[in-house]
């Protein structure tokens, strides 16, 4: 019988109680299928100000009601409290990090919404869930096998359980998975001496004179992961998107690999799935008919059946490609389609999207703000899926696509390129379309092939279903986490 391994996985976002990104669903989706492989895992995760306790039935745990962190200098409580994530199937137990001034009256996770710009005092916030975290198992007396740490939030939990806390969680493992490699954690240098850590290790955590949450985690760590395979040779050989750090990766490359992300089979399941008008049968058109109707009604564009709705759920940064839809979207609206938009970020791109919402009332419709039961709709009601990625680490969405009979058009880069086999160049194994240049030609041109194929209506809804029939579930990419924890537990003998 295979070892039972104890594992807390931390992250920053973790669905229903807060999310960002795909971070949030994998944080979700991942701990539940190893729960259901066999082993004791649980997440933890900070408390922000918009997280209900009633609606998530989040509880006080008696022995974890007064923890006191100290972040440089000053001493501030924390509440350790408890609740779950659940499906039809198991639940996995969630600790969820209270603090008054550092989480409970921010209702924002990393960003101002009123500036668009990280909150200064994210340093602060995260060295004290990351002490919170190590301080939670020490009060426990819980030291697991394995710590899973997800991007540079969680990057302190090395470092403190390796060096300051050494003797006590000498058995423990550390696997680090990058989700964003250019979301660093970057500070100025100062913020090293609010971590309590010892000046003699100072220098992994700084980076090119600043300190560096991720450096030092990387460092720390046993063992590295990061999204997709397609990705991890990426930043393996990037020092522009990883900002130098891929050194790291080339010197850990014997204990660094891509593992595809992957999508919970019930939440994110148009068979299952509540958030829709129509739920999926064995009738596609029934299917998609309704939803779209539903959509454009929410969007307040008009159907017409001959017409196909393209659609997009993406921050808008540069990474997502939102400055080369925006040289691409005067042209792409003269298409006889439907777009719709629904996304969060930057203050100019949105100003510049609103001109062309104006400009072409008819085509586009846009919903600047965080809707996870729009998303699900815009996921069934789409004919396609457009990710013009910069560059994408995984692309979670253009799974969410694939599961809902949405066909993808991306941007060949990162995951996506894992995920997504262009019709155009393989009918037989096609499961979307992609183009490789980040030009507006590219784009345009990648979404005529896609328009081309809408009107031969028996062969696209033959594709539409044949790509809803496979397996994007965590089936094989929980098997290779098991794998990758079996490994560094190995390395302890």
């Amino acid at each position: 019988m295979a070892k039972i391994l104890s594992i807390l996985y931390v992250s920053s976002e973790v669905f229903p109680y807060a999310k960002v990104g795909g971070k949030a669903d994998v944080a979700y989706s991942l701990p539940l299928a190893i729960r259901e492989i066999g082993h004791d895992i649980r997440v933890m995760l900070p408390k922000y100000g918009n997280i209900s306790e009633r609606k998530n039935k989040i509880h006080e745990i008696n022995r974890l009601k007064d923890l006191t962190i100290t972040v440089g200098n000053i001493s501030s409580s924390a509440r350790v409290k408890s609740s779950s994530i659940n499906s039809p199937r198991t639940k996995v137990q969630a600790y969820v990090t209270t603090n008054v001034n550092f989480f409970d009256d921010n209702k924002f996770i990393y960003d101002d919404p009123d500036t668009g710009k990280e909150f200064p005092g994210n340093d602060e916030r995260f060295i004290f869930f990351n002490r919170a975290v190590v301080e939670t198992c020490m009060l426990l007396g819980w030291y697991p096998d394995i710590i899973h740490c997800n991007d540079w939030q969680t990057g302190l939990i090395p470092a403190y359980t390796k060096v300051l806390f050494a003797n006590k969680f000498k058995k423990t493992r550390i696997v680090f998975s990058i989700h964003n490699f250019t979301n660093q954690g970057i500070f100025n240098e100062s913020s090293f001496a609010k971590t309590g850590l010892p000046s003699e290790i100072k220098n992994n955590y700084i980076h090119k004179k600043d300190f560096n949450f991720l450096k030092g985690g990387l460092h720390y760590s046993d063992y590295i992961t990061t999204v997709s395979p397609t990705y991890a040779s990426e930043i393996l050989q990037d020092k522009t998107y990883t900002n130098g750090l891929n050194k790291l990766l080339v010197d850990k490359s014997d204990k660094f690999t891509g593992i595809l992300n992957a999508i919970d089979d019930w939440s994110w399941n148009p068979k299952h799935d509540n958030e829709i008008v129509k739920k999926y049968s064995n009738n596609f058109i029934d299917y998609k008919t309704e939803n779209k109707v539903a959509l454009l009604k929410t969007f307040g564009l008009e159907y017409d059946e001959k017409v196909p709705v393209i659609g997009m759920i993406t921050r808008l940064e540069e990474n997502k490609g939102i400055p080369l839809l925006l040289e691409s979207i005067d042209k792409l609206l003269t298409e006889n389609i439907r777009l719709v938009f629904l996304g969060i970020g930057d203050k100019d791109m949105i100003t510049k999207l609103k001109k062309f919402v104006k400009k072409f009332p008819a085509k586009f419709s846009a919903k600047f703000v965080y809707d996870e039961q729009l998303a699900h709709q815009i996921e069934a009601g789409c004919d396609m899926f457009l990710l013009p990625s910069l560059y994408e680490p995984c692309g979670l969405n253009a799974l969410y696509s694939l599961a809902y009979g949405t066909i993808p058009i991306v941007r060949a880069t990162g995951g996506l390129i894992d995920i997504v086999t262009d019709y155009a160049s393989d009918p037989q194994k096609g499961n979307g379309f992609s183009f490789i240049h980040n030009t507006p030609e590219s784009l345009l041109d990648c979404v005529k092939k896609a328009l081309a194929l809408y009107n031969n209506r028996d062969v696209w809804t033959a594709l539409a279903q044949k790509i809803m029939g496979a397996d994007y579930t965590w089936s094989k990419s929980a098997k290779k986490y098991d794998e990758v924890y079996k490994a560094v537990m190995k390395d302890l003998k």
